[in-house]
């Protein structure tokens, strides 16, 4: 009895990787090894690296909005329509600063998860799930081994981004304290160089703790899985049940099957056809049988194969509907001759051999 317990909690023990069903199944529901802080740093780098070719563009577009600002506007008679107005032109010359960067942030944030686990689109992971707003499985997930390793990535990453940032401005301590004494121009180019450096390097910082991320969520993922002994036979019995899958099985199988029987057709001896409807191929080994054995059969399109390979090898074909049809029905693939056959097939065979012996002989 206890010997029997072990047997069914070992069956039980997820410790099987997970078999390509599942893989899909879970797939389709939106459940993948990814690191989002791969995305986060693809995202960034091509952000910044797009604020260094666009920068300049950006930067004349916000001091023409601001000289706008008090040489134009400022003299504006406050109506609806200048409101209106006013917001039209700001608004366009926001959209033209933003849209690039937008742009770039799309691509980067398709690119980042194509590289990750390619192209999946899925709904399932908007659907309500009551699991999630349950307070236990949030307590679970609360003081789980994830949300460990969560907190110290995040301390992680405050620390190394934070050390960068302070070390970035540190750098560039004196120049910031002179920034009073330039121009709007000059101090605008300024901020833009100091954020663009320290975006980069905090970019490629948090890159270094992804790559880290993106093994520790693929070897999660891997754990979460795993399946037991006892899913996998669950899930070989629940594919063999499924009529679609057994009909695709079967279908496989015949093709197989009959891959295999016109391989054999070569090798006969002759085809005896109906001839329209079927053909039978025949070869005699007295090293194998006693007896002429069936090497392939068939009726219609599969007759027609048959003649057709028997065609291309030079294997005789003879048409003889009485044997055909009445030895079709009672022999099989591999199977020998009935007794009651012998007369007629040893007529065909002769034939044949005797067409063979002439063949020789003219040659």
């Amino acid at each position: 009895m206890q010997l029997k317990l072990d047997l069914q909690f070992f069956a039980g023990e997820k410790t099987e990787k997970a078999t390509p069903k599942k893989r899909q199944d879970e797939r389709k529901k939106g459940k993948v090894a990814k690191s989002q802080d791969i995305n986060t740093a693809i995202i960034l780098l091509f952000s910044f690296t797009t604020l260094i070719f666009f920068g300049n563009f950006m930067k004349s577009k916000m001091i023409r909005l601001y000289e706008h600002s008090f040489t134009e506007y400022i003299h504006w008679e406050i109506t609806e329509n200048a409101v209106h107005q006013l917001f039209i032109e700001v608004t366009l010359v926001a959209a033209q600063m933003i849209i690039p960067i937008m742009v770039v942030v799309a691509v980067a944030g398709v690119a980042a998860n194509m590289i990750q686990i390619g192209f999946l689109f899925t709904a399932e992971s908007v659907k309500v799930d009551l699991k999630r707003i349950s307070p236990i499985q949030g307590a679970k997930k609360i003081f789980s081994l994830r949300a460990v390793v969560e907190l110290l990535k995040s301390l992680l990453k405050i620390a190394f981004i934070g050390t960068i940032t302070f070390m970035s401005i540190w750098f560039y301590k004196d120049d910031i304290l002179m920034l009073s004494f330039k121009d709007i121009d000059n101090a605008l180019t300024f901020f833009g160089n100091v954020t663009i450096n320290m975006g980069i390097m905090a970019t490629i910082a948090l890159l270094f703790l992804a790559v880290f991320d993106y093994a520790y969520q693929r070897y999660d993922f891997e754990k979460n899985m795993k399946m037991s002994k006892q899913d996998i036979k669950d899930e070989h019995k629940n594919m063999e049940g499924d009529p679609l899958i057994k009909s695709k099985m079967k279908e496989k199988q015949r093709q197989i099957a009959m891959q295999r029987m016109m391989s054999e057709v070569p090798k006969a001896d002759v085809v005896i056809t109906n001839p329209t409807h079927y053909a039978i191929a025949i070869k005699y080994d007295e090293k194998k049988a006693n007896a002429p054995y069936i090497l392939a059969k068939g009726v219609d399109y599969t007759a027609l194969k048959i003649k057709e390979i028997a065609k291309e090898n030079d294997v005789v074909t003879v048409e003889n509907k009485r044997l055909a049809r009445s030895l079709y029905p009672v022999i099989d693939i591999g199977d020998v001759i009935p007794e009651h056959f012998y007369q007629a097939i040893a007529e065909v065979l002769a034939y044949v051999y005797r067409l063979a012996d002439n063949e020789k002989g003219v040659t």
